[in-house]
């Protein structure tokens, strides 16, 4: 007798939007929707909001008209995945996503520390197979920023560690730069 093979239930973004309203999760439930899996996100330390907040502050210094700067929210990247990153910057203005979460971004930056792996492995893959064109993974754990661009086949072609004296400029504004020193505690 054969045994009986054992199927994942992977979901959809749709179905993961009805959940909530359906009282499936609670609606202060943090999470996320990674490639048809649902992820509790861990709590956030004071250190880790504090940081997301500096970043925050220095990439609205720069993307200052045409862009929206979206702090845990969600983006619609493909059907099975609607991840909640800790700071993405998109296209266009909050009216624009009104009635729709953004479909990409051009920068994309997560804050880690007890995530690193996560966000290092499973969070970076994502972000590169939706060709999301920069992913910045600030680095608590070594107090450094991991700068991922390039995307190409589902993978980052071009990465790059940067330390405290050391600057980082975005992509789409090369003109501007940030202190590395500046965006960690």
């Amino acid at each position: 007798m054969l045994a009986p093979s054992i199927q994942v239930r992977h979901w959809t973004r749709q179905e993961y939007e009805k959940m909530v309203p359906a009282g499936i999760f609670h609606p202060e439930e943090r999470l996320e929707l990674i490639e048809g899996d649902i992820y509790r996100m861990t709590p956030q330390s004071s250190l880790h909001a504090m940081v997301i907040r500096l970043v925050e502050d220095y990439l609205r210094l720069i993307f200052t008209t045409g862009y929206d700067i979206r702090v845990q929210m969600p983006l619609a990247l493909d059907p099975t995945s609607e991840p909640e990153p800790d700071v993405a910057v998109v296209p266009g203005n909050l009216r624009d996503y009104r009635y729709h979460h953004p479909t990409t971004a051009v920068l994309v930056v997560e804050v880690a520390d007890s995530s690193l792996s996560f966000d290092r492995s499973v969070k970076k893959g994502l972000y590169a197979r939706n060709n999301i064109p920069e992913y910045w993974l600030i680095n608590l754990v070594a107090g450094c920023l991991e700068v991922y661009r390039r995307p190409d086949q589902g993978a980052y072609q071009d990465q790059a560690v940067l330390h405290p004296g050391e600057t980082v400029s975005p992509l789409i504004f090369p003109q501007m730069s940030i202190a590395v020193a500046a965006l960690l505690p």
